[in-house]
């Protein structure tokens, strides 16, 4: 079951309601925080993880750690992108995003620490964010990707609805290599 906390949404106002929390059956998802910056820097200093994120540098640092969870707010106020930690029990254990948002459209994103690989919380919290999308914002397509060798993440995808809709040639920042890239997109039925 998922439960959003905050107030309802303006008629005035096109951003989504002030979400403070998303809950599910086991995770808290919050807005990120300057406070969440060095627990991050050590998630993705894991080349397991790290590698896996296209976009990312690695090894990260805190200085562009901190400016992009002080970006996540600037993104959050025009709408164009949702940022939220992952927390279970209180640790931070990863993120979960929709960014790209253009219109109607949007990507959906999520990495966690590797400790918790593998107990169905990418999904649970990827699932949260898919109906945040759908429900909240209103969107009416999600793209999100995964790196050619991250099956696991392909697994996430087809179990929450994505179809496989091809392949592309995509720079990796993290590895500073091109890599085979699967496409994946869910419509709002």
């Amino acid at each position: 079951m998922l439960a959003l906390e905050g107030s309802p949404r303006s008629s005035f106002n096109m951003l989504p309601p002030c979400v403070r929390v998303i809950r599910t059956a086991r995770l808290e998802m919050r807005p990120f925080d300057a406070a969440h910056v060095d627990r991050f820097v050590e998630i993705q200093s894991n080349w397991k993880v790290g590698r896996m994120l296209r976009m990312a540098n690695h090894p990260p640092t805190r200085e562009a750690m901190l400016a992009w969870v002080e970006g996540a707010r600037r993104e959050w106020e025009e709408g164009t992108a949702y940022r939220f930690a992952i927390l279970f029990e209180d640790v931070i254990i990863g993120c979960a995003d929709l960014d790209e948002i253009s219109g109607r459209h949007g990507e959906l994103g999520y990495w966690l620490d590797e400790a918790f690989w593998g107990y169905g919380l990418a999904s649970e919290a990827a699932g949260a964010l898919r109906a945040f999308a759908f429900e909240t914002l209103g969107l009416h397509r999600l793209e999100s990707g995964h790196a050619d060798d991250n099956p696991a993440s392909g697994k996430v995808l087809t179990k929450l609805g994505f179809i496989h809709v091809g392949d592309d040639r995509q720079w990796s920042k993290s590895r500073n290599v091109w890599i085979c890239q699967q496409l994946y997109r869910l419509e709002r039925t």
